[in-house]
Order: C-alpha cells, then structure tokens, then sequence
C-alpha cells in the first residue's frame, strides 16, 4: 500500500507539474553485461564478428599466391625460380606458397609479421626493387633478414610442415641421415643447412665468417633423437649392408662362372690339340692307339699376385677443382662443418652418391670451370689384396672408356705416352684429418690446374722454396703440415693454399721421420713403376723397388702390384698386421693428367683384419 500511494502521489505531482506520466520500463533493459545495457552488448558482438570476420578474411587474401604476386617484383623473379623447385610440383601434389613459408601460423605472430610488412608498401611506392637489377641488387640483404629470422624461430615455418621426429631414414640418403641425426645431437636448425631451397641460392655470397655466425648451432635447439629415428637407422644400415652383400655375392658368381668357362675353353682347346697330336702321330706310324686324356687340372693361382681372392669394388668418381680447402669451407661445402668438428668421415655422407657427384661435377653444373665433354663421370675398380710373409700383393680391374680429346689441349690427349696411370696412396701417421678425407688432405686449391695456382713469375720469384721444390710442373700434391700457414678460406680476398709458406727443412725432414707423409706407388701404361711420397710435395723416386704391370685385353684393364711389407726406410711405410691404415686411389685415364683424373673416396685397409674395408689376406 505504502508503494501504491507513492506512486499515486508521483503521478500527482507529474501532473500538477504538467508532465506526462514516467511509462514503466521495460524489464529486458534493465539487464546489463559489463555495465552495457544486453541490447548494446548484443550489438556490439555481433558488430565484433563481422569486423573480425571482415579482418581475417582480408589477410586471409593476402595470403594467397595469387596475392603474393600480383606485383611484377615477385611474379617476375622469385616466383619463376620457385616454379622450378620440388616446392610448387612434386610427386605428391602439394605446394607450399609464399605464405607457408613466410607468413607464421601461430595467429599473434602472423599480426605481428603482417603489421611488420606495412612498409613494404612504403618500398613499392618508391620503386626500391622494381626492376630485376634492383632486385639483385639487393637480394642478399633481403635473403639475410629472412634467414635471421628463421634461425630465431627454429625454423617455425618449415617445421609446419616438415619435423626432425617424423623423419624416416630409411628414406633418406645416407647423407641426409647423418645430417640429420648431427642435426638432433648439436642444435641445428632447417635453415641451416636449407638455404636456397625455394629460391636462387645466394648463400655462397656471404663472408666466411658471417656465415659461421649465422649457421653456429644453437644449444637450445638440441633435441632428443626418438627411439624411431634410431631404429630407422638401423634397419637402413641393415638393408644397405644386405644389398651390399648380395651385390658382392652376384659378382662373385658371376666371376666363378667365367672362370669355369675359360676352364672348359681350356681343357677342350687341349684335349683338341692332345687328340689331333696323336692322331698325327699314330697316321705317320700307321698305326692308329685310341688314347686317353687326362683332364686338364684348374690353373692354379700365379704366385706373387692377388688373382682369386675376394674382391672390393671402389667407385671411382671425377673431382673437378674440389680442394681440401674447399672441403674445410662451409659456403663451398655443406658437409665442412660436420667433417671438421664433428669429425665425419667423407665415406660416411657420400659413399652411396659418387656417382650422382661425378655426374654433377664433370658436367660443369658444380666445380669444373672447364669441363671435359663426354668424359666419364665415375669409375668402379675392382680391387683384390693379398701378403705373404714379405710381400703385398694389390690386383686391379676396371672398364676402359671411349676417348674423349681434351679441348684445352693440342692432340687432346694431356700425357701421351700414358693411357692410364693408376696411383695407391697409403697414409701415415700424424696427418691431421687424414682418417676421414683420405689423399683429399693432398689437393689444394693452389696447386696446378686449381682455382688458385700460382703465374709463373710467382714461381720464378719463389726464392727458397724454388731452391727446396721442384717447380718445372707448377705445385703439386702436398701436406699442410709441411706449410707453416695455409689459407683455408679465403678470407679478405687471399688465396687459398699455402704453397710458398714451407717450413724449416730440419721440420720437414722431422716429419717425414715420425711417418707424417702419403706413401705413393703407381703403375703407368708408359713407363716403370713409381715408389714415391707426399710431403712438402710430391716425389715419385727414392722409394723401395716395387712392381707394377698391367695390360688391356679389349674393354678390360688389368693391373698387378706388389712392394714390401717392410720398408725400412723414412718415405715407405711398414705395413704391420693388426694395424689399420688409410687407402686411396686415382685412376688418370685417357690420357690424363693433374686433378682431370678420377679418385677413390678413404678406406680402411689392414692385413687379415675384419674390421678393414680392403683386407689383404695371407696365403
């Protein structure tokens, strides 16, 4: 009652006053969100969608390919490179486009990228790349900014759609597969190693040491290589070695085969001449014996020679100007930073692709500025070893090739006198790297025929190591440790090498004391065979008599050599068993000469050791 006289009372006075009488309000306005009246809140949500509907839809566009080149900066430079790349066509159909890799996915770093590219526009308005020279021009700074921000984010991007756990090895070359697990263990991240994937490949532009820095791993990036990974691993290693083995035993089938065929053709070539001997015989008595031959025994296995042991076969691939320097250099080799400190040996990455790198190399496409045409990519030599108590015994076979003139040279062929030669290189003891690079650790990027071999004037101006070295051929092979300096990568614009930086003589002789030097034997086609080594250069006299003969019976070389096991002397090696040692070979066919030869990746070689990869055994 008290309520109801109020308001009759309020209506009076309203009315005394002239005013309308207040309407009773209604009762869903008096609901409030966050102090806002519903219908405002309402409002202004549905207000919220639409704008964010509108916002995402809108960079959404900008996402798009067609987006990404509608200007004629990208439609006419990177995107015609990346329509080239696994990334726009592939065996399964998906494409990654521009945004994949360059615009994040988490939604608060894509605002932040896309608010980041607003100035882009400042650049189109000012024509800062609107020509293809400009665009060179300054591609590298641009590469630079995309890289640095990739390595700061682990390679968010490429981890979308690619990740380090779900890899197979088992898919993998063995080089990928020993990068990756390298890249599990130290930090390494996709961009690293995956510079140019999707674009012209401006990597090797970059300083050395820039370089470096930009690709140093990241500890915070080491992972956990998953049990999967592992496991891959090894069932890869398990199949390469199974497929090697069958390889092995359909090659040695295949030579019992052709050794029971050139019995047969023996022992009725003689059974023959046996039959026709007598008969001639009996007619001229006249009197005609019927006679009995004896079978013709196997020939038996020459002594002093590794024929009938079982056999290795070597790939022997083409270099081109593939220095040790370069080796070691990381904008000139992927692998240098997993072979210089993680210690991985060249055969670890490579063995299962010479082939695939010879067919690269001599065609010009990677380190061969003069390219040889139609000149083989690689090589297999088949390689057999034995010892007696004093001797090792070393066969060789491989296919001759058609020939193929050299163009920079008069005849076309570069050593006349010698269609093949064919060189062994043992290494010794204390030669840094030699483990994992073989005879590599010889070739320089300044000696004869390389990138940076020295004019004759520097040669005749040599002063003291004029006197020291022969010099008539220009540099040849050499061990660093003989150089008090050598210049690995260029840096500052010098040149690579260190061919006039020789040490002491007193140093050099200590070395070869100690057993730091490439012991070299060599059969040539030409001449006698050579005993020599590699040390402050290379010299092919001095050395233990040795042996080495070979001849070609159609498509087939065959070559035997044997030397000591026991040298006795400085620059020969004693050969011991139990002991494994570093093996390589070169192979110059066809005439040639220098670094246009075809070479042999590091083995491990030991007298009857299991372990070794070339075994010499007794008989």
């Amino acid at each position: 009652m008290v309520e109801s006289s109020e308001t009759a009372s309020s209506d009076s006075t309203a009315e005394a006053k002239g005013d309308a009488p207040a309407k009773p309000r209604r009762r869903w306005l008096r609901y409030t969100l966050w102090g806002m009246p519903l219908f405002a809140a309402a409002a202004m949500f549905v207000t919220g969608i639409v704008f964010w509907g509108g916002f995402n839809t809108a960079m959404e566009a900008t996402n798009t390919l067609g987006f990404c080149i509608s200007c004629h900066e990208m439609e006419e430079t990177v995107y015609q490179e990346y329509k080239k790349t696994v990334h726009y066509q592939n065996r399964t159909g998906v494409r990654a486009t521009c945004s994949d890799c360059h615009v994040p996915d988490p939604w608060i770093h894509k605002v932040v990228r896309k608010i980041q590219a607003t100035r882009e526009l400042y650049y189109k308005a000012v024509g800062s790349i609107d020509t293809p020279a400009k665009f060179e021009a300054k591609r590298l700074e641009l590469a630079k900014r995309v890289w640095k921000t990739m390595k700061e984010t682990d390679s968010r991007e490429c981890r979308n759609c690619h990740n380090f756990q779900s890899m197979d090895p088992e898919l993998q070359r063995p080089r990928a597969r020993k990068q990756h697990l390298n890249a599990f263990k130290t930090g390494q991240t996709c961009i690293d190693c995956h510079k140019g994937i999707a674009h012209k490949n401006v990597r090797d532009l970059l300083a050395e040491e820039e370089l470096e820095k930009l690709e140093q791993p990241q500890p915070a990036y080491v992972r956990t290589v998953p049990d999967a990974f592992i496991q891959g691993l090894r069932r890869a290693e398990a199949t390469e070695a199974e497929r090697e083995a069958k390889k092995a035993a359909e090659a040695k089938t295949a030579e019992a085969a052709l050794a029971a065929r050139i019995e047969q053709a023996v022992k009725a070539a003689l059974a023959d001449y046996v039959a026709k001997t007598e008969k001639a015989g009996a007619a001229e008595a006249g009197t005609a014996k019927p006679t009995e031959t004896a079978a013709a025994a196997p020939a038996a296995t020459p002594a002093g020679s590794a024929a009938g042991v079982e056999a290795k076969t070597v790939t022997l691939f083409y270099p081109g100007q593939a220095s040790y320097e370069w080796v070691l250099t990381g904008k000139d080799h992927g692998g240098a930073r997993a072979f210089a400190r993680a210690g991985d040996r060249c055969a670890e990455c490579h063995a299962k692709e010479l082939k695939d790198m010879g067919a690269r190399i001599v065609s010009g496409e990677k380190v061969e500025p003069t390219p040889i045409p139609n000149k083989r990519p690689a090589v297999d030599l088949k390689v057999q070893a034995s010892h007696d108590d004093d001797t090792l015994y070393l066969r060789f076979q491989w296919a001759a090739g058609e020939h193929t003139p050299v163009p920079f040279v008069e005849g076309g062929k570069m050593d006349p006198e010698n269609e093949v030669k064919l060189a062994v290189m043992f290494a010794g003891d204390g030669i840094d790297k030699v483990e994992q690079a073989g005879c590599w650790v010889t070739c320089h990027h300044d000696s004869r025929y390389m990138p940076h071999h020295p004019e004759t004037a520097a040669l005749e101006a040599a002063g003291e190591v004029k006197q020291r070295l022969d010099l008539a051929a220009g540099i040849t092979k050499y061990l660093g440790e003989t150089r008090s300096k050598v210049e690995i990568k260029g840096r500052r614009g010098k040149k690579r090498g260190g061919w006039d930086k020789l040490k002491d003589e007193a140093e050099v002789t200590e070395l070869k004391t100690a057993g730091a030097f490439m012991d070299l034997i060599r059969f040539s086609s030409g001449g006698p065979a050579e005993n020599g080594h590699v040390l402050a250069e290379r010299v092919m006299t001095g050395g233990v008599p040795v042996t080495a003969t070979g001849k070609r019976d159609g498509n087939l070389w065959t070559v035997e050599m044997s030397r000591p096991l026991k040298a006795g002397k400085p620059g020969d090696l004693d050969l011991e068993p139990g002991k494994l040692y570093t093996i390589g070979f070169a192979l110059h066919d066809d005439y040639t000469t220098a670094r246009f030869h075809h070479v042999s990746l590091e083995y491990r070689f030991g007298l009857d050791n299991p372990e070794a990869e070339i075994n010499a055994v007794k008989r």
